[in-house]
């Protein structure tokens, strides 16, 4: 095993660090720290995050180098960070770095962005491998969609945290999800037209029932198909 220096392992991490994706998300957060042997309290918003750390939005600027206690007022989660400086580029921008990285504390939204990324990396590594078109297609239906859910999770626990009405996250699910399905049923479409689908072909029946359903329930609110 080759054994690194100290200071090398400390290079190392701050190269990881420097190369972590960062993205743009908006948690809220309450900012604990001493202050002149008094606890200092403040509300805090996340201008972007990554695995390591994030940039604040706050009034006050703690020194750097003050240990500070970071909750997540959507997942009531707690963790223990420094501030490592500020950053004259993002106005409010206070620079803090997680005692112990973490992919979880910044919430589902954040995770949710992370693989909509990896998903992204893979659909390259899909490309230079001549994987076919149908396979790639299907990859970027998968990462849309999970943007989008990252979306509506980060809208509605926000909407939810400030006490304002969230049913129109729910709305702009349903049209999603009227998309997506339309989507989908056209891409069946086209295998039925390729010959790629058979009445052997597994789920098919259960498929096929699921669609008369559907049909029946639109015939009962009046809507009826048109010819183009």
């Amino acid at each position: 095993m080759v054994q690194r220096q100290a200071g090398e392992s400390s290079r190392l991490q701050t190269s990881n660090k420097r190369r972590s994706v960062r993205f743009a998300l908006g948690v809220p957060l309450d900012v604990a720290w001493q202050a002149d042997n008094v606890v200092a309290r403040e509300t805090a918003e996340t201008l972007e995050v990554n695995v390591y750390g994030a940039v604040l939005r706050m009034a006050t600027h703690p020194p750097a180098g003050t240990r500070i206690e970071l909750t997540n007022r959507l997942s009531q989660e707690v963790a223990p960070a420094q501030v490592t400086g500020v950053r004259p580029s993002k106005p409010g921008g206070v620079a803090v770095e997680l005692l112990t990285p973490s992919e979880t504390f910044w919430g589902v939204t954040y995770r949710l962005k992370k693989a909509a990324t990896d998903l992204r990396v893979l659909e390259d590594e899909l490309k230079s491998g001549g994987s076919d078109p149908r396979v790639l297609q299907e990859f970027r239906d998968a990462v849309d969609h999970v943007r989008k859910s990252a979306w509506a999770v980060y809208e509605w626990q926000d909407r939810q945290l400030k006490n304002k009405d969230a049913g129109t996250v729910l709305s702009l699910l349903t049209t999603e999800r009227m998309r997506r399905a339309t989507q989908l049923n056209e891409t069946i479409v086209a295998d039925l037209n390729a010959s790629q689908l058979t009445p052997q072909t597994p789920g098919i029946a259960a498929f096929a029932k699921a669609v008369r359903r559907i049909w029946q329930r639109l015939k009962d609110l009046g809507i009826e198909s048109t010819q183009e």
